[in-house]
C-alpha cells in the first residue's frame, strides 16, 4: 500500500469561476492563483481530447487543504443533478470548520444561497448546516461549540 502524505486539494468543476471564487472567499477562502491549463497533460489526465480548463485554486487562511475550482472552456460542462441531496453517489460535500456559523449562513442567505435543511447541534459540541453552493453543490459549514 502506498503511503499517503497529505490531502493536497479537493477539485470542484463549476459553471461560473468568478461566481464560485466570490461564495468560497464568503465562506474566507484566499485565492492562491489562476490559470489556464490545456495541451497534453490535461487531455492524458482527465481522458477528454482537446480539452481547455480554467483553474482557481483557493487555501483557508495560514495553509492547509486547498480546493481547485475548475471551469472547462473545451468541452463544454454537462450538468449533474441541478440539486443534489446528501445521499445521491459522488461527492456528498465539502465541509469547512468556522467560527460564526449561523452569521455566515445569514449572511450566505442574503447573497441567495440557502440552507438545505436546517442548522443541527451535535451532542452540544458541534453546530453543522449544509448550505445550497454554486451549482447546487452542498457546502458543509461546522463550528465546534463544546
Amino acid at each position: 500500500m502506498a503511503p499517503i502524505r497529505q490531502l493536497d486539494h479537493v477539485g470542484l468543476t463549476v459553471s461560473d469561476l468568478d461566481t464560485a471564487v466570490a461564495f468560497f472567499a464568503r465562506i474566507g477562502l484566499e485565492v492562491e492563483g489562476r490559470t489556464f491549463v490545456e495541451g497534453e497533460f490535461l487531455d492524458v489526465v482527465s481522458g477528454i481530447p482537446d480539452s481547455r480548463v480554467e483553474v482557481v485554486l483557493l487555501r483557508p487562511p495560514g495553509g492547509g487543504t486547498a480546493l481547485e475550482l475548475a471551469r472547462y472552456l473545451r468541452p463544454d460542462a454537462t450538468t449533474g443533478s441541478p440539486a443534489p441531496m446528501a445521499n445521491e453517489l459522488g461527492v456528498r460535500n465539502v465541509c469547512f470548520e468556522v467560527t460564526g456559523l449561523r452569521a455566515l449562513v445569514e449572511e450566505l442567505a442574503a447573497d441567495g444561497y440557502g440552507l438545505v435543511g436546517g442548522v443541527g447541534e451535535h451532542e452540544g459540541a458541534w453546530l453543522m448546516a449544509y448550505v445550497r453552493g454554486p451549482d447546487g453543490m452542498i457546502v458543509a459549514l461546522a463550528e465546534q461549540v463544546g
